[in-house]
């Protein structure tokens, strides 16, 4: 989707953390847990996608999406937690809707 195609009105903006990644950077090694990380990013994306979101952004482990409806982004929150079940990455989902007139990534 490109920015044009952004969500407007009224936007539900996902945003995702793994859980004690510093921690389980240590208890893997770097390689294990740039595989896992790889994973954990291929499932979160496909999740977001399959449910209408947008990337806005990440940042290292994090990811920012916004979804056209409140009801995409929870359900790909849903898919995301169900997708990483048994996984050694786990995460934090926080999802917010409000009014969108501009993202501070908008030109």
């Amino acid at each position: 989707m490109s920015r044009a195609k952004l969500p407007t009105g009224t936007v539900t903006f996902l945003f995702t953390d793994v859980e004690g990644s510093t921690r389980l950077l240590h208890e893997l090694g770097a390689t294990l847990y740039g595989r896992a990380l790889g994973e954990h990013r291929r499932l979160l994306r496909t999740a977001f996608a399959r449910n209408g979101g947008f990337e806005v952004g990440t940042e290292g482990d994090a990811f920012f999406v916004a979804f056209p409806t409140a009801a995409g982004a929870l359900v790909a929150a849903r898919e995301a937690q169900e997708a990483l079940a048994g996984a050694p990455i786990r995460v934090r989902i926080g999802i917010h809707t409000v009014h969108r007139t501009s993202l501070p990534t908008d030109t």
